[in-house]
């Protein structure tokens, strides 16, 4: 067994569910949801529910940790023993969270930080949490779950299709114009991230249902050729239509094993809207 004490710190961005969080012992650290009454932490003082509930009123903005929140999670890591931090995030492409933490892990010398940049969203990134703490409880040291850890981004891949592109396009992601065609023509473009950590429509399909088979197609395709899979089929306020996404994932993707499922964060949720549906694949070498 390995003798080191070591952290894994992720962002709620990552969307490790509660369950695998205290399984593995990894660490979170809440983004913020700004309404106009009020500032909540992501996934802790406010739910996807909640937020999904007054979306038709008010979008609210979010926000990455600040500068106080990572030193006190840090402080908490370093009060139960531990001296190295594996810290996961999402895309430095997407939020400044990435960088944040970085920033404040330079100045906190009594731990030993390697910060990785998923260049994923959601999931994309947590799956990535989630493997590293397995290795790490198999007994795999330090410099060489880091390492293990950053070869793992590009062999993690995201696809999800959304109901409506609106809040997409009222938080800036995409431009009105698209969101105001994809609507009346109800063209369903499938995201992913692209090398560079940023989205980028890989495929179109029209229709719902198309556009639910074309993200499973996609899946499916990258996870081709490898015989170890890891996957996580999550929602954004769509369980029925994921529950059933996941009885064709087991069917398409027999070599896979389906590690994680779930709900998208909070904040994650007020810019794609209700009725989000995603797969993610990560290959195991």
């Amino acid at each position: 067994m390995n003798s080191e004490k070591i952290a894994i710190l992720v962002d709620s961005g990552s969307d490790v569910p509660p369950n695998l969080l205290e399984r593995h012992h990894i660490f979170m650290i809440p983004l913020k949801i700004l309404f106009n009454e009020g500032e909540y932490f992501d996934g802790v003082t406010i739910d996807a529910t909640e937020v999904y509930r007054r979306l038709p009123v008010e979008i609210p903005k979010t926000s990455l940790p600040d500068g106080e929140q990572i030193h006190s999670i840090l402080d908490k890591i370093y009060a139960e023993g531990y001296r190295k931090v594996l810290a996961l995030c999402i895309s430095s492409g997407l939020s400044g969270t990435c960088n944040m933490i970085r920033l404040v892990c330079q100045d906190y010398p009594e731990l030993e930080c390697c910060v990785v940049d998923s260049k994923n969203i959601s999931i994309g990134s947590g799956i990535i949490a989630v493997r590293a703490a397995q290795l790490l409880e198999d007994g795999m040291g330090f410099e060489e779950l880091c390492r293990k850890t950053q070869s793992m981004v590009a062999d993690s891949k995201v696809f999800f299709c959304l109901k409506t592109l609106e809040y997409l396009q009222k938080g800036g992601r995409i431009g009105k114009v698209a969101a105001t065609i994809g609507s009346a023509i109800a063209l369903k473009p499938i995201i992913s991230c692209n090398e560079d950590g940023f989205y980028y429509p890989i495929a179109k399909a029209i229709g719902r249902n198309p556009s639910i088979k074309k993200v499973l197609d996609l899946a499916q395709k990258f996870a081709d050729g490898c015989p170890k899979i890891m996957l996580a089929v999550m929602h954004g306020d769509a369980a029925e239509e994921a529950e059933s996404l996941i009885e064709e994932v087991k069917k398409k993707i027999p070599q896979g094993v389906i590690s994680v499922r779930g709900q998208i964060s909070p904040a994650l949720g007020v810019h794609t809207g209700p009725g989000l549906v995603g797969i993610c694949v990560l290959k195991l070498n």
